[in-house]
């Protein structure tokens, strides 16, 4: 079976089970989903009708002015310390309502707890002024001082105020204002805490000292002899009704909220007047003892609106979409889910009618866990087994594809070591399979076994040519030579001179071509011994700069000797095709640089010239049998140069290599000098 057959039968089985398992999930999510809405919706309905039996717990309606100016009284969960911090209130801290004042933002809060209502200050304040025994009248002068009032009345006529002012730093007396006066006011505790940029005032107030509608104004002056300005949390002379959660609505509700079902009732502004009832906690979300089958369930249905919207409002007024269309007299469902958690849930708002007027809305939410498809046995074991067989058939896939992908590697990684060690002539992996990488491991052996036997050919041509040519050569010369004894007119003397000087140019050229032969036979029998290769270096950079004029040649070395086991004869005619090269590649005047390095035992010989650069197609061939970039040279350049430079440098277990620098080319020679004395 081909490869192409084996991939497409695969992948076929990789593509259906995933896509069918996935639409039936989002499918059936959907349709449970909206049956519950339509469940929550008829007892959200039935719920609002008997939360309109309780019509004296709603205050009457404001309009949308007036309602952002009520204050909402939270209901703690322990009795707070009255110490200046907000911590042990155990509430949000998007619970503060801010104001402004004249040095910043005024944070306040007001909670109640065991018929106690406390109030929470945070005052922005660039110089707190203390009240005195002068500054006590505090609006009529002459002296002036910080202070916070809170306003308390249920009729204009029926007004009490409440004075929090400091002498210092900590408990603080309290006063409540009779007429033009004073008085202290011993059931009231409170404490001033300065803070940086400002101060914090917390208080404990009996409940029945305090009527229905509730302010706080906070005074600030600069200093003692300056009128103080006010904020206030209202405007007018009056404060607004303040919003007190409902005992009775609360224990209404708890006799409806069944387990996993949370109930809200609002006022008609959306001010939260009880809460009862917790949802269920999530078996869907990602956690450590939660089934991988429902975690994958979460990536696959319908995220929702973020969960964190379905829950109360820290600062106690619902004011959601739902909620707000509930508020207007229509009816409005909401899904929401946590895309961290994969919580889900549901939420319903009905409005609460009293003769078709809106006087508030119950929402109700409960959480899907109960009707989510992977909760249902059946619908679970169908996500096991599609889940299964996908990883199954993935798992399959991915083991084929790198088995496949690492044959493909190993056919890449030997084709390319094939080249680089010229080791043309070796089978290739996968060379017995019967597919199509089986045939392209064929055709790639083959390639490079033609390759191979080219490339010797092209190696063998100089030898060749030179024996088979020098005989003939040799006769011709001869001919000539003996034919300029005889008497010869000008013009034939003229035509044997210079048919004796294109001989003995064809023999220099032989002589070349047949001295990469003569350099292999040398190495096979050569003498090695050992030198110090950094002085002849020395010695012979010196006579280059003689014989080439027109270039600066330079020799560098950190080194002060160089001792090394080789033959000084070939390796100076290595480095005589080297600086050869560079001359030949780089113009008048230029710099070309001999380098000598070592490291670990290795010597590092090379020569850098400024030039063209050498094309990427030709770093593997550069170093080949009749192989030149020469353009327009002369026929002594028969691209012989750099292949006896390798000859050389390999025979001494070396290596040599080309290499594009800044500017220009560099060769560069490795010999190991670990057999020198």
């Amino acid at each position: 079976m081909t490869l192409k057959r084996q991939l497409f039968l695969v992948s076929l089985l990789a593509l259906l089970l995933p896509w069918a398992g996935c639409e039936f999930i989002r499918e059936t999510e959907s349709a449970l989903r909206v049956g519950q809405q339509q469940m929550l919706a008829g007892t959200a309905r039935a719920f609002a009708i008997t939360m309109a039996n309780y019509a004296e717990e709603y205050p009457p309606s404001l309009n949308r002015e007036s309602a952002n100016e009520q204050l909402f009284i939270h209901t703690l969960e322990k009795k707070p310390r009255i110490d200046g911090y907000f911590d042990d209130w155990i509430l949000n801290p998007d619970a503060k309502r801010s104001i402004r004042g004249s040095d910043g933002a005024i944070q306040i809060a007001l909670a109640s707890y065991d018929n106690m209502v406390y109030v929470y200050a945070d005052v922005s304040d660039r110089n707190v002024v203390y009240a005195t025994t002068e500054t006590m009248l505090l609006e009529n002068g002459p002296r002036y001082a910080d202070y916070i009032v809170l306003v308390s009345n249920s009729s204009p006529q029926h007004e009490e105020r409440f004075i929090f002012t400091a002498e210092a730093p900590g408990a603080i007396v309290s006063y409540k204002k009779d007429g033009y006066e004073l008085i202290p006011e011993s059931s009231i505790s409170a404490h001033w805490q300065d803070v940086p940029g400002g101060y914090r005032l917390e208080a404990q107030i009996p409940a029945n000292l305090l009527r229905s509608h509730l302010g706080l104004l906070i005074y600030n002056t600069a200093n003692e002899i300056q009128r103080p300005t006010r904020s206030s949390s209202f405007s007018g002379q009056r404060p607004k009704p303040a919003v007190l959660p409902s005992n009775k609505l609360r224990k209404a509700t708890a006799g409806l909220a069944q387990p996993g079902m949370r109930i809200f009732v609002t006022d008609s502004a959306g001010w939260r007047l009880s809460v009862t009832g917790e949802l269920s906690a999530a078996t869907t979300y990602y956690s450590p003892t939660a089934g991988w089958s429902n975690r994958i369930y979460d990536l696959l249905v319908e995220s929702g609106t973020d969960a964190a919207s379905a829950e109360p409002h820290a600062s106690g007024r619902e004011q959601q979409p739902y909620v707000s269309s509930a508020l207007d007299g229509r009816e409005m469902a909401g899904w929401y889910r946590s895309k961290e958690s994969g919580r889900a849930i549901v939420a319903v708002a009905a409005p609460i009618l009293n003769d078709d007027a809106v006087i508030g809305a119950l929402v109700l939410q409960n959480g899907t866990d109960a009707i989510l498809s992977s909760t249902n046995a059946g619908l679970a074991r169908l996500i096991n087994l599609t889940l299964i067989a996908t990883v199954l058939v993935a798992g399959v896939l991915v083991a084929y594809a790198t088995w496949l992908s690492r044959r493909i590697r190993h056919l890449s990684i030997a084709a390319e070591g094939a080249l680089e060690n010229e080791t043309l002539h070796i089978a290739l992996p996968s060379a017995l399979a019967v597919d199509e990488i089986g045939d392209l491991s064929r055709s790639f052996s083959n390639v490079l076994k033609q390759l191979g036997d080219y490339n010797n050919y092209l190696r063998t041509l100089a030898s060749k040519l030179s024996h088979e040519l020098r005989t003939p050569l040799a006769i011709v010369t001869s001919s000539l030579e003996n034919l300029e004894q005889e008497a010869l007119n000008e013009a034939s003397s003229d035509y044997t001179t210079r048919a004796l000087e294109g001989a003995n140019r064809l023999r220099r050229i032989l002589s070349a071509m047949s001295e990469a032969s003569r350099v292999e036979e040398v190495m096979k029998h050569a003498e090695l011994k050992s030198f110090d290769l950094h002085k002849m270096l020395q010695s012979t950079v010196e006579a280059y700069r003689d014989v080439y004029t027109e270039r600066n040649i330079i020799f560098t070395s950190k080194l002060t000797s160089a001792p090394i086991l080789g033959s000084p004869e070939l390796l100076i005619q290595m480095l005589d095709k080297l600086i050869d090269n560079a001359v030949d590649f780089s113009a008048s005047r230029d710099t070309i640089e001999v380098r000598l390095s070592s490291h670990k035992k290795i010597l590092s010989l090379s020569v850098t010239n400024p030039g063209p650069a050498l094309p990427e197609s030709m770093r593997m061939q550069l170093f080949d049998s009749m192989v030149s970039m020469r353009e327009g040279e002369s026929t002594r350049h028969l691209g012989l140069g750099l292949y006896i430079a390798k000859l050389i440098v390999e025979g001494h277990s070396g290596s040599i290599r080309a290499k594009n620098v800044n500017g220009g080319v560099m060769f560069e020679v490795s010999l190991s000098n670990q057999n020198s004395p």
